[in-house]
């Protein structure tokens, strides 16, 4: 009997091997997500001035489905009457927002404009008086050619930035022609949400018969997939805008009794900035600690009571508002929800990426945890 070969890799070997293929197999996976996310989020920027207004008409029509439910069993309505009545309310309320509430606030929102100036002359002034070293220091180095043609250049740049980020009407799509397409874009919502809205029973029940080519299985996680998604939507907006309007109000009424200027307006501009997560607070304190320690009767003892006013509110949010309202929906980390805005916000390429963040990544944890649970452990057994 002759001899049998030896192996061509040793043991040590072959588990090399297989470690290093199950690494390329899992970067390579990882590259095509990227990649195609990547091209999902060039799609989606090309077609974005189609695809935010239905967008947008989708997460309103799942916030307010509940209403018009509500609206055909308690008065015994047909639905399309119940949708009317719905848009009825709502231009009522617009119109006494429109008459009570819209004066005082763009009353407050051009005293601040005009503020503005003030603000920066009282900053420069504090600065002057209390830090001579540092301004001449910076005077000494601002002689400096090199420093000083750096410093041109940084200015240059910001400048390109804030042109880019605040287009005027002729750079933002052609003047008045691109002031008319988005207000078309913005008139089609209300369409959109009222043939939405007339839509029965749950958004995805007609998904599983349109897949008759996979199997059973397949289609089965696809619409559970999609319900999920279209849960998390709906809860996250849903309680996301009514946590953001309490915190507006809170924080309006907490800047105005401690004397802020123009409490009224930051307050409630930073609770709706709030429907993003993380982005209210931060913007809130850049706006608010400079304009309370600058102004005129400012100091350290109102940027405390504003801290101590964010502070609260805050609490309250962490501690009443989202276990009430949203519970533990999408169930993410702080640390998560963070990098998640950053990546969708960089993904889709704009506020639209930010605003679905949570709900993206929500849906692929899910979407992860139904592989795991369903695929892997089969395969282990």
């Amino acid at each position: 009997m002759p001899d049998t070969p030896p192996p061509l890799f040793g043991p040590t070997q072959r588990r090399m091997i297989s470690g290093s293929l199950v690494v390329l197999a899992v970067g390579a996976a990882a590259a095509a997500v990227v990649y195609g996310l990547i091209l999902v989020g060039d799609v989606v920027g090309f077609l974005s001035n189609v695809l935010w207004p239905l967008a947008i008409a989708g997460v309103l029509a799942l916030i307010l489905r509940p209403i018009v439910g509500f609206f055909v069993r308690r008065f015994r309505l047909r639905r399309p009457a119940a949708v009317i009545l719905l848009f009825g309310i709502f231009v009522l309320l617009a119109a006494l927002g429109l008459v009570l509430v819209l004066p005082p606030l763009v009353d407050q929102i051009l005293n601040f404009i005009a503020y503005a100036p003030t603000l920066w002359a009282n900053a420069i002034a504090y600065v002057d008086l209390h830090y001579p070293q540092w301004v001449a220091l910076i005077q000494r180095q601002m002689a400096n050619p090199t420093i000083r043609h750096a410093a041109d250049g940084l200015t240059t740049e910001l400048q390109a930035m804030i042109s880019h980020a605040i287009p005027s009407l002729r750079a933002a799509g052609g003047g008045l022609l691109g002031l008319a397409a988005f207000i078309t874009h913005v008139a089609v919502i209300p369409v959109y949400l009222f043939f939405f809205l007339l839509a029965r029973g749950e958004p995805v029940q007609k998904i599983k018969p349109n897949l008759p080519f996979l199997g059973t299985s397949v289609r089965d996680d696809i619409v559970f997939l999609l319900r999920e998604f279209v849960g998390i939507v709906e809860s996250f907006f849903r309680g996301q805008l009514l946590i953001g309007l309490i915190m507006g109000v809170l924080l309006a009424l907490g800047f105005t009794t401690i004397g802020l200027k123009f409490g009224l307006i930051i307050g409630l501009i930073v609770g709706v900035l709030n429907i993003i997560p993380y982005l209210g607070t931060i913007v809130g304190l850049a706006v608010t600690l400079p304009l309370a320690f600058f102004q005129p009767d400012g100091g350290w003892e109102l940027v405390a009571l504003v801290l101590l006013v964010k502070a609260i509110v805050q609490a309250i949010e962490s501690w009443v508002l989202t276990p009430k309202i949203m519970g533990e929906r999408t169930g993410l980390h702080p640390v998560a929800i963070i990098v998640a805005i950053f990546f969708w916000g960089t993904v889709f390429d704009g506020v639209l990426g930010m605003l679905l963040a949570i709900p993206l990544t929500a849906f692929f944890v899910t979407a992860w945890r139904l592989v795991k649970r369903k695929y892997f452990k089969a395969a282990a057994a």
